[in-house]
Parts: structure tokens; C-alpha cells; sequence
């Protein structure tokens, strides 16, 4: 009785201003943090695998996948988003990061619901904070599913809904380091995110295999799975 009603918001970020937004300098910060996490969580998940293929989806401006290409030094990735203003912003950001990721990067723009690439292609898949903007995440999941390998890691990460009782405080607590278009849009995903039982019920109707359903209390949850050697 107490859940908040989730409310969608669109699939795509593909306006300039709402990029400009993701971006900003005084959101950057404390985003900066938030994907340190993310790929903490996944280098664990890959547990020093020396070598593979990784696809972002939903890459954004692209820091994830840049940061991880810096430490995965014999990897290569490939990451995807709907919006061309976010991959054009990737690309940018990417030519900034250095010529040591020439050639072990690549940014696309595609729709996450149907994806260019062969079944079982890739030994990571990553996503962060991409569900919620998902009319069918049905869908997302499915891809997934496909292009991972068998024995790869997948790593699916987004907000969590709060309560109705919360909700307020959250917006407050979490959405400190935002404003303006920026805390728009923070308090728009909070209202489009999910709750753990609704991904767990997502996630046992899919193929995903051999995953987890985690939850990290403050802010997040999510689906995992290690490699398998």
C-alpha cells in the first residue's frame, strides 16, 4: 500500500539540452562516483580475465566504458546508444581519453531492443541505468540474453523506486548534486525506476541464466553474473 505507481519516461535522451544536462559540470562529480562503482562491480565480475569483448548498452556520454577500457587493457568494447547527440558526445570523449584506446573502442548508434550483433558474441555485457527508460524491458533483457556468452558476465544496473513515504526524502537526499534540467530529470527516473520485486519478476519471465537480483539499499539494483572459467 505504501509503493509508489511507476510512472515511464521516454526510451531516448536525444535532446541537446537534456545531454548538456547529463554532462554538466556540477553533475559530473558526484556521476563520476556512481560509475566508479559500476565498474568496480563489473571488473569483479570479470575476475581479471585478461581478454574479451564487452558491449555497453546505453552507453550515454560513454565515461563507463572509457574507464574500463583503461584498466581492461586487452579488451575491446563496443557500446551503443539510441540518442546520436550521446554518441557524438561519446565520441568527443573518447578522443579526449588518450590514443591508447584507439582502435579498442567504438560507439554506435543503435536501438537497444534489437541490436546488430550475432547470438553470443560478447563475454561482458554492461548497462547502466538504462531499464527504466524502457517501454518493453522485456525486450532489453532478451538482447541481453542473446549476445552474451554462455559462460560471459552481464552486469544491469538502475535506480530504485522508493516508497510513497520515502520518495521526498530520497529526491532530497540523492538529488542533492543536481539542478535545474538535471534534477528534472533525476526526479523523472525516480518515478520511472523500479522496485526489486517487479525486476525479479522481470528477470525470472526472461532467458537471463545463472543471474542474481542484488540489491544495493541506498540507491540501486540490479541484475549480475560472474564469468564462468
Amino acid at each position: 500500500m505504501f509503493e509508489s505507481q511507476r510512472i515511464p519516461e521516454p526510451e531516448a535522451m536525444d535532446d541537446s539540452g537534456e545531454v548538456e544536462a547529463y554532462s554538466s559540470a556540477a553533475a559530473q562529480k558526484y556521476l563520476n562516483k556512481i560509475d566508479d562503482t559500476f565498474v568496480a562491480h563489473a571488473l569483479r565480475l570479470v575476475n581479471r580475465r585478461e581478454r574479451g569483448r564487452a558491449l555497453d548498452i546505453g552507453a550515454g556520454p560513454g565515461q563507463i566504458v572509457v574507464k574500463l577500457a583503461r584498466i581492461l587493457t586487452r579488451w575491446k568494447f563496443v557500446a551503443v546508444d539510441r540518442s546520436s547527440h550521446m554518441i557524438a558526445e561519446a565520441v568527443a570523449n573518447l578522443a579526449a581519453a588518450g590514443p591508447e584506446l584507439a582502435g579498442r573502442v567504438e560507439f554506435q548508434i543503435a536501438d537497444a531492443n534489437a541490436l546488430p550483433y550475432p547470438d553470443a558474441t560478447f563475454d561482458l555485457v554492461v548497462c547502466n541505468s538504462v531499464l527504466h527508460h524502457m517501454a518493453e524491458p522485456e525486450r532489453l533483457l532478451a538482447e541481453i540474453a542473446r549476445l552474451v556468452k554462455p559462460h560471459g558476465a552481464l552486469l544491469l544496473r538502475d535506480l530504485r523506486r522508493p516508497n510513497r513515504l520515502a520518495h521526498d526524502w530520497h529526491v532530497r537526499r540523492h538529488g542533492r548534486y543536481y539542478a535545474g534540467k538535471m534534477r528534472e530529470l533525476y526526479e523523472a527516473s525516480i518515478r520511472a525506476a523500479y522496485i526489486l520485486p517487479e525486476l525479479q519478476r522481470l528477470v525470472d519471465a526472461s532467458r537471463l541464466s545463472g543471474v542474481r537480483v542484488f540489491n544495493e539499499p541506498a540507491t540501486h539494483i540490479g541484475v549480475e553474473r560472474p564469468v564462468k572459467e
